[in-house]
């Protein structure tokens, strides 16, 4: 009797132990107790174990970046890309990161945010000496704390961080978050001042920037970021450029839950729909995603959702610009005003320059998408099985706005005009294309 209760309670002990181990592979989805960060358009930095040390390796270098097809510069980065790629480490863990230089110039690695000896800090002449081309130093130090931080050189800052060279550092907290985070994911915010034409940028600007890059991308290459509904999401937002940037997410409020000054408390945390991310900063939020569908996330300085803007252009808002523009055509065939009804479709612009993209824009379910630079898609879907971009959103019938039916007009002479805002002479009685842009046309009746 008492060896069948043993082995009843070895089997019950066996399947509880399966069952454990079954329902820790489904919640964690990989080998860590935390849920990995996924930095859209980016990567993560591998490591190795030499002993109890993780080692990484990080190596500036010029690159090569393809903001969006159209449009490469030549940048300074980590390991091929800018940003570099994340650190991801957990607290308590020792560290040891190998920096090698393979810039034109002198640099260092000044770790944001973070706790650690003195001479670590990484400014130049003040708590290290440079780190000269061709040369690789070693920081080493124990992580104390758990995080958004970031990293990014402490020498000709003015250059070397307007060139590129910038990275998150995320430490994750020794002990399971809860509740969980499903989906985590890092954007770094950037700005550029890349002249028509040309590929490098200028690191003496100060305010005229023309390209704005969510991890080195402008919309539409910005990677969207793919959600099932209900889980619980942490977007990181990191920001090293000249300007502060307003980060708004269409359909959700959210919780500020951090800052590079760490985790704040629960009873601290406020919602908002917009969070304010200022230069050197960092910020995360969370949400729970229960509502499917497409929702739009991008800065709310309306000039960041724009890219390839020259500046100095005369106000034509309003302006009736067809008497000159055929003799302006007569010399400059290509010659595309800015529209007498606003900019929209500005991105037909410049078409022919090399290395220069504009306004950007993507065809999208009910026409183009006239946005570009710092925006991106949050797409949360039901029942789905990969994070593999879903494609458009299907909207239920009867829950996508629409024209009110109107009643006939009682002068039947009176009939709709379209015409093109950016081609005024381009004019039919029909919805379509213009011939000579692209644009969609629309309705003028003050042709009639």
């Amino acid at each position: 009797m008492t060896s069948k209760i043993t082995k009843i309670i070895f089997l019950l002990l066996c399947i509880s132990l399966n069952l454990a181990h079954a329902q820790s592979d489904t919640s964690t989805n990989n080998k860590y107790s935390y849920t990995e960060v996924v930095t859209p358009n980016g990567s993560t930095l591998p490591w190795q174990m030499q002993g109890s040390v993780k080692v990484f390796h990080l190596i500036a270098e010029p690159v090569k970046q393809e903001f969006a097809p159209g449009l490469v510069i030549n940048g300074w980065g980590y390991n091929g890309q800018t940003p570099g790629p994340t650190i991801e480490a957990v607290e308590g863990d020792r560290v040891r990161i190998l920096v090698t230089n393979n810039l034109p110039a002198p640099t260092t690695v000044h770790w944001h945010g973070l706790f650690l000896p003195n001479g670590m800090d990484g400014a130049a002449g003040l708590t290290q000496k440079w780190i000269q081309p061709g040369q690789t130093f070693a920081y080493e130090f124990t992580l104390r704390q758990h995080g958004t931080f970031m990293y990014h050189p402490h020498t000709d800052e003015m250059t070397q961080m307007a060139m590129g060279l910038m990275g998150f550092f995320i430490i994750h907290p020794k002990e399971p978050e809860n509740p969980k985070i499903d989906r985590d994911f890092a954007i770094f915010l950037h700005e550029w001042r890349i002249k028509p034409g040309t590929a490098t940028p200028d690191p003496a600007e100060m305010t005229e920037f023309n390209y704005f890059t969510f991890n080195g991308k402008v919309f539409p290459a910005t990677g969207p970021l793919v959600i099932k509904k209900g889980q619980r999401v942490r977007i990181r937002l990191a920001n090293l450029s000249m300007d502060n940037h307003p980060m708004h997410i269409h359909g959700y409020s959210f919780n500020v839950t951090g800052t590079d000054g760490g985790r704040i408390p629960i009873t601290a945390q406020w919602p908002m729909t917009t969070i304010d991310v200022p230069p050197g900063s960092t910020r995360d939020i969370e949400f729970v995603a229960d509502e499917p569908g497409d929702w739009p996330f991008h800065c709310h300085k309306t000039h960041h959702t724009m890219i390839g803007m020259e500046h100095g252009l005369p106000n034509m808002i309003g302006v009736d610009q067809k008497p000159v523009l055929d003799k302006v055509r007569s010399t400059i065939p290509e010659y595309a005003p800015m529209g007498q009804a606003g900019m929209a479709g500005m991105h037909h612009h410049g078409r022919g320059i090399e290395n220069y993209i504009g306004m950007g824009s993507m065809e999208g379910p009910f026409g183009e998408i006239e946005m570009g630079g710092m925006f991106t898609v949050i797409k949360v879907r039901d029942n789905i099985t990969t994070y593999e971009n879903p494609g458009w959103y299907s909207h239920p019938e009867g829950t996508v706005a629409d024209e009110v039916e109107k009643k006939p007009a009682n002068d039947s002479n009176t009939k709709a005009i379209y015409s093109c805002p950016m081609h005024p002479e381009v004019v039919q009685d029909h919805p379509g294309k213009c011939p000579k842009c692209g644009m969609d046309l629309v309705i003028n009746n003050t042709k009639n």
